[in-house]
């Protein structure tokens, strides 16, 4: 009997095994369904709608946990923020004890002004930077949303609510009577404050849509930014603006309703941001103190000093 030659019979076994495995390689696995879950990421948002990631504005520094004593932070600017940095300051120097805040308010523009200068820290301002003040190095913090109100002497006999065409049209002069919005027959005394004011020009965009306030002789501008020299101006016959926040509770001024809202409202229409501004880099007093105004501990206190 002859000897049989070639391969064992378990080489073409493996062969055939090796064949059937690419041949499932090549039909199934070579190009595997897209994962959905991958590919398509879950979304919130409505379908067809694209978002925009944001960062929070309180997110710009972290509460601090310690603050070196001796830190002193110098704050200037609008007077719309006066109870604002009096509310704070108090609130941050309890909570870190040894530190001092020193806080005055002459206008939103003198502020950044003396930030540019290096003679301060922070700038209150009650109006959004300009693109010139964010070219040269400032940023800003969103603080806390406030309205402006409109507002007459508690003794003023006009009692009725005002359209947002009336009020534009009163403060640029084209209306000058009481007897026009439906009061009495008697000069409408319009009392406006100074230009450099923060609130004189969220005023001008927000009311006035960017034109300019009246020159008609029953207009008055104040030389100085102050609340209280505007209510004690006002008397029987005059109209005029201030921060809801320094007026809620005047016993001689009265808040007049716009399109029948007054400022609690969501919707009333004279809404806007308050503002702290620092130059960027911030040094380490700056960060903490705004570290702390955006933290649920100096927005608590910011709510119960007001």
């Amino acid at each position: 009997m002859s000897q049989r030659s070639g391969p064992p019979p378990i080489v073409f076994i493996l062969l055939f095994l090796g064949l059937l495995g690419g041949g499932y390689w090549w039909f199934f696995m070579r190009n595997p369904a897209p994962n959905p879950t991958a590919t398509q990421p879950e979304s919130n948002s409505p379908a067809g709608e694209t978002t925009t990631p944001t960062t929070p504005t309180s997110a710009a520094f972290p509460l601090p946990t310690t603050v070196a004593s001796g830190t002193t932070v110098k704050i200037d600017g609008s007077t719309s923020m006066v109870t604002i940095n009096q509310n704070l300051r108090k609130g941050f120097e309890k909570q870190f004890p040894g530190t001092k805040v020193e806080a005055v308010g002459n206008g939103t523009d003198k502020g950044i002004q003396d930030l540019l200068a290096g003679k301060v820290d922070i700038a209150a301002a009650s109006r959004p930077l300009t693109a010139q003040e964010q070219g040269q190095g400032l940023k800003s913090v969103t603080i806390t949303q406030d309205a402006i109100a409109v507002i007459v002497g508690k003794a003023n006999p006009f009692n009725r609510g005002l359209t947002s065409s009336q009020i534009a049209d009163i403060f640029q002069g084209k209306i000058n009577n009481w007897s026009a919005v439906g009061g009495l027959s008697a000069t409408i005394r319009v009392i406006n404050r100074p230009a450099i004011s923060g609130t004189h020009q969220t005023f001008k965009e927000l009311v006035l849509k960017g034109a300019n306030f009246g020159t008609t002789p029953n207009i008055t501008t104040l030389p100085q930014d102050a609340t209280t020299p505007l209510v004690q101006a006002l008397k029987t016959d005059g109209i005029g603006y201030a921060t809801f926040a320094q007026v809620a509770n005047q016993q001689t001024a009265r808040v007049v309703a716009i399109e029948g809202l007054t400022p609690e409202a969501a919707s009333y229409p004279y809404k806007r941001s308050l503002y702290y501004v620092y130059k960027d880099p911030a040094s380490a007093g700056v960060q903490a103190f705004l570290g702390y105004a955006t933290s649920p501990q100096g927005q608590q206190a910011l709510t119960l000093g007001n």
